[in-house]
């Protein structure tokens, strides 16, 4: 990969190894996750990297494992929501009319009720599975992603060599797949970086260990750091192939 910066290389390596260790959390963590393998709140040593959580679990392999989970869910939760919410935002700029009204107005009344208030409310009446978490994710935050698709392919769908596919008889899929979406790709990449944090930050919790800081232990701010951390370099990334599909869109638009 040529022409990348310092910033954007840190990004990669950093999101890439969070990526990793999901991956093969089973063969990086020392522990099991719910094994407890010492005594209460130990400091960090040789054996315990991070030291005990509050009934004497590595928090190294907690932290590997929980990693693993959230990276899993958000991932999922991301795609699915930028897949639905692109391509109906795509629909209904390009089709007007009804279509647009029906959906749009949908969507407003999911985006005016609070979307962790709703989410809490359907995971209490729902059981809460690793599949249910991540279509209620994903559905929620597909609102928010078609309002941008929306918004960036109404512009679109108004320039020339838009006007002049539709002249040629092209269909719909078309029109959307070949011609808005590259031309969209800026903006929904930013988008789906911060989106996947939000996604990070909605699954993860670092309550568990909280009383740890009144006794002046560090067990609750681990989680904390590998979040922000994950937060900065996935945006990172954002930014940098931001930067790369503008400078490549070149010939249309």
């Amino acid at each position: 990969m040529k022409n990348i910066s310092l910033a954007a290389g840190l990004g990669l390596f950093f999101t890439a190894a969070f990526f990793l260790m999901a991956l093969f959390a089973p063969l990086i963590a020392p522990y099991g996750m719910a094994e407890v393998v010492g005594g209460v709140w130990e400091p960090a040593s040789d054996k315990f990297l991070l030291g005990t959580d509050s009934i004497g679990r590595d928090l190294l392999s907690r932290l590997i494992y929980g990693g693993r989970t959230t990276i899993f869910i958000a991932t999922a939760a991301t795609l699915l929501s930028f897949s639905l919410g692109s391509v109906l935002g795509f629909l209904a700029a390009v089709m007007g009319g009804w279509v647009d009204q029906v959906l749009s107005r949908f969507v407003d009344l999911l985006m005016s009720i609070p979307s962790l208030i709703f989410a809490l409310v359907v995971l209490s009446v729902m059981p809460v599975t690793v599949l249910v978490l991540i279509l209620v994710m994903g559905l929620l935050d597909a609102t928010r992603v078609y309002r941008l698709a929306r918004a960036v392919a109404v512009d679109i769908n108004v320039m020339d060599y838009v006007e002049a596919a539709t002249l040629r008889g092209e269909g719909r899929a078309w029109i959307i797949f070949r011609e808005i979406l590259p031309n969209a790709l800026s903006p929904l990449v930013a988008e789906m970086g911060l989106r996947f944090i939000f996604m990070v930050l909605f699954v993860s919790t670092v309550k568990e260990n909280a009383e740890g800081i009144v006794y002046g232990i560090g067990a609750a701010l681990w989680p904390a750091v590998a979040i922000a951390t994950l937060a900065i370099s996935v945006n990172l990334v954002a930014d940098w192939v931001l930067n790369r599909t503008t400078s490549l869109k070149g010939g249309r638009g």
